[in-house]
This record gives structure tokens, C-alpha cells and sequence, in this order.
């Protein structure tokens, strides 16, 4: 099967008939063999009725239903674990994303050897001031926290090679940074593509502030988890030493100025009235539990069996 097509959707009941009927269209025009798999993130509309009627006449049509919203991560999570297609196409249900792009994502991966190939809504038509802004300052973060030179990293159109979905694990709200999750397990050619926007036709935009602040949180996560998630002893273990050299040498400071000043017949408060000492005792503190988290991260991290979830690209 040359392709398979992932839809999630929440509440999309009007756009999906058109939106039906231009993959058909698209699909039959390049002679592509495929699959539609639509994932309705528990829609609370008809959206679920309208997809068994699109099953009806479509024997192509896939359809996978929650029981209740799950978010975008989970319905790209069951889309891609289903999945039977050589490339994976992601879109949304909403309109905005042409299916005229389709046929060339899909020579990008198989003709130019990309692993995965985001699109790049050059041109938006979204409110600039509540979406635009804040995305363009959200991609800027990614750029540099990630290394991947994408100028829309949370577009919903993209495509992958087969193998890159099947060795990935969408979790949380980290479909937002599906190429960093995909550079983190070794698929290192990821490319872009400059891709239609269109206005919504049908519908309200699932987009808040809230999936800003939030991104920036999960972006977080994953660099953290990529760069210390085997070896969190580097991190705790590091910043707990450092914290507690400082403490220490900051008491021997505190220890030698009491001891100057007896020695040379000055008046000095006592030391345990000295708030630099219970500060420097506080660091000391901190840095022994820094150590000691860092020390049973390691632990369970040696005994949990995905310590060996290492991908092998081929056997012999």
C-alpha cells in the first residue's frame, strides 16, 4: 500500500465530507493505493456518524473512536500504531490543510530519501496578533533547543517514512515535537516543505494560550529527557556537588572570619547567628538530596527493562 492518510479529529462534522471527497479525488488523479484513517478524539457532534457514512460508500475508509478527548498525541498515537501504508500523511480535519500537497510529501520520501518532511504555512491566515506571533516565537524556541532548522515544527501536515512511525511513541502533548521525537531515535533527514494554508471554513480553532505556555513546558520535558533521561546522575549528581562544594566552602569562609576575629580580640556575632552559615548548611542539604535523586534515578533506570529499548535498523 503506497500511502496512508491520518485525520484527527474533534468535532469536525461539516468539513469532512469535502474533505472526503478531495482525497478521492487526489488519491485517484495519482493512481495511489491507500488507506483514510479518521480518529475522532471523542467528538461530541455527529462527526462519528458522518465518518460511518463516508465508510459506506469508501471501502478505503478506517475509522477509530474514543470514548472520550484524548488530545491530538493520543489520535496520532492509535493512527500511526494502525497504519499500513509505505509513507504516513498526517493532516487535520479542519480544511485548512490542502490534500493537493499530498502527491509531492510523498515523492519527497520516496524519491529524495527523506525520513519525515514537515510543512511550512508560509503564508497563514490565522489572527496575527493570537497565533501567529506566538507560534513564530515558539518555532524560534525549537530551532534552538532541538537543532532542527524548521520553520513550522507544529504544522499538522507532514509525512514519514513508514519505519519512522512505527519507532516513535507520541505521548502527552508531544505532537508538537513529533521531528524531535524522530531525531531523537535516529532519524536524522527531516525536511520541509512550503504548503497551502486556507482559511477555516466550518468549525472554531482548537488553539489557546494555554497549548503555548503549555509547548514550551513539554519542550522542556523532552530536551531534558533526551539529554539526561539515561543518565540522571549527570544532571542531579552534577548540580547537587556543585551546590554542595559551595555550601562547604562557604562554611570553612564563615568557620576562618569567627576564628579571625577571636584571634585578634574582635567582637563577631556567633556563628549560629550568622545567616550566611544556615544558608551555607541549606546547600549542603540541597546538594546530598541532589546527589542521592541522581543516585536512584540510576537505579531504577538499571533495573527497568526500557533501559534496552534500543532501535536497531537492521539484523543479519
Amino acid at each position: 500500500m503506497d500511502l496512508s492518510i491520518i485525520v484527527p479529529l474533534f468535532n469536525e462534522e461539516e468539513s469532512l465530507p469535502k474533505l472526503q471527497e478531495w482525497i478521492e479525488r487526489v488519491m485517484e488523479e495519482n493512481r495511489f493505493s491507500y488507506e483514510l484513517i479518521y480518529v475522532n478524539d471523542g467528538s461530541t457532534d455527529c462527526s462519528w456518524n458522518v465518518i460511518r457514512e463516508l465508510k459506506a460508500h469508501n471501502d478505503n475508509v478506517r475509522g477509530i473512536c474514543f470514548r472520550r478527548n484524548y488530545g491530538k498525541s493520543a489520535a496520532l498515537y492509535c493512527g500511526f500504531r494502525a497504519a499500513e501504508g509505505d509513507v504516513v500523511i498526517t493532516m487535520d480535519a479542519d480544511l485548512q490543510d490542502s490534500p493537493d500537497e499530498i502527491p509531492e510529501l510523498y515523492r519527497m520520501i520516496t524519491e529524495e530519501g527523506y525520513d519525515l518532511v514537515s510543512g511550512w504555512k508560509q503564508k497563514r491566515f490565522d489572527n496575527k496578533l493570537t497565533k501567529n506571533l506566538p507560534s513564530k516565537l515558539f518555532n524560534a524556541t525549537a530551532r534552538k533547543v532541538t537543532g532542527i532548522q524548521l520553520h513550522d515544527m507544529n504544522c499538522g501536515l507532514k509525512a514519514y517514512r513508514k519505519e519512522v512511525i512505527k519507532n516513535i511513541e507520541v505521548f502527552s502533548e508531544m505532537h508538537r515535537y513529533i521531528p524531535y521525537l524522530a531525531k531523537n531515535a535516529g532519524f536524522t533527514k527531516i525536511g520541509e516543505k512550503v504548503v497551502q494554508h486556507r482559511k477555516r471554513e466550518f468549525g472554531v480553532s482548537k488553539f489557546g494560550l494555554n497549548r503555548f505556555v503549555n509547548g514550551y513546558l513539554d519542550l522542556m520535558t523532552l530536551w531534558f529527557l533526551n539529554k539526561f533521561g539515561k543518565q540522571p546522575m549527570h544532571f542531579f549528581g552534577s548540580v547537587g556537588s556543585l551546590m554542595f562544594v559551595i555550601g562547604f566552602i562557604a562554611i570553612i569562609v564563615v568557620g576562618a572570619m569567627k576564628l579571625y576575629a577571636l584571634s585578634h580580640g574582635v567582637r563577631a556575632m556567633l556563628v549560629g547567628d550568622n545567616p550566611w552559615f544556615h544558608i551555607s548548611i541549606l546547600m549542603m542539604i540541597l546538594g546530598c538530596m541532589l546527589f542521592l535523586a541522581g543516585f536512584l534515578g540510576e537505579l531504577i533506570i538499571r533495573n527497568s527493562q526500557s533501559r534496552n529499548d534500543y532501535l536497531i535498523r537492521e539484523e543479519l
